[in-house]
């Protein structure tokens, strides 16, 4: 069974004239347990659409979308809150880390929604992370004062601190210079591994597409072919 699958699935929005914009188009996808799928695309192709809705930020106008055999659109709000501050993690190109904290304290923002162990050892867990992410000498340095490889790595250790079972990146290396942008996929990929996690990467760059297992084209809201890449 697919940790995510969607069937047909549809989102339009309707603009202040009165007319209706289709984003997507019946698209389906299946996401597998431990897969690395990237979703390439043009701008305006919905790509970035589709990532919200696979990470529950967002839902569609209409289709299935189950997530570990649920159908998350039959599940209460709170429910599909809870699929997502547990098992989903996000990475996005612009960072989003949060000014005037700590290194160490934006890597504990996810666990300060959680329950329990994780909750009350949530300093140790987001410094285990930092550590995992070679920036445990830098958790109490604030942003501004971390190059865009280290912020984008403080973003990973936030997104993986509760060890989601999927793995959402938009454009993790568009900030980034070639060398730094590789060494962050390495990162993700390696702790994904680790972990078990799918990985789902939305991205324009061609190198960044090639180290997925299964590449899937978005065009007009459709998806347009399905190529099977080898990891780089």
């Amino acid at each position: 069974m697919s940790l995510v699958s969607v069937r047909g699935l549809e989102k339009s929005v309707v603009l202040p004239d009165g007319t209706r914009l289709e984003i997507l188009r019946g698209i389906d996808l299946d996401i597998d347990d431990g897969s690395r799928t990237a979703i390439v695309g043009r701008s305006g192709s919905g790509k970035s659409t589709l990532l919200n809705i696979l990470g529950l930020l967002d839902a569609p106008s209409s289709g299935l979308h189950e997530f570990d055999g649920v159908d998350v659109g039959r599940t209460s709000g709170l429910r599909r809150d809870r699929f997502r501050g547990a098992d989903v993690g996000f990475v996005f190109q612009q960072f989003n880390l949060l000014q005037g904290r700590t290194a160490v304290e934006n890597v504990e923002v996810p666990l300060l929604y959680a329950r329990g162990r994780d909750f009350w050892h949530r300093r140790r867990l987001a410094l285990e992370m930092l550590d995992r992410v070679g920036l445990v000498d830098r958790a109490d340095t604030q942003p501004h004062r971390l190059s865009g490889g280290e912020q984008q790595r403080v973003a990973i250790a936030r997104a993986l601190v509760r060890a989601p079972r999927l793995i959402l990146a938009d454009e993790p290396t568009g900030a980034l210079d070639v060398d730094t942008g590789r060494t962050v996929m390495e990162l993700l990929e390696t702790v994904a591994t680790e972990t078990g996690a799918a990985l789902v990467t939305i991205t324009h760059d061609a190198a960044v597409a090639a180290r997925a297992d299964v590449v899937r084209r978005i065009d007009h809201g459709v998806v347009a072919d399905a190529v099977q890449g080898v990891a780089a």
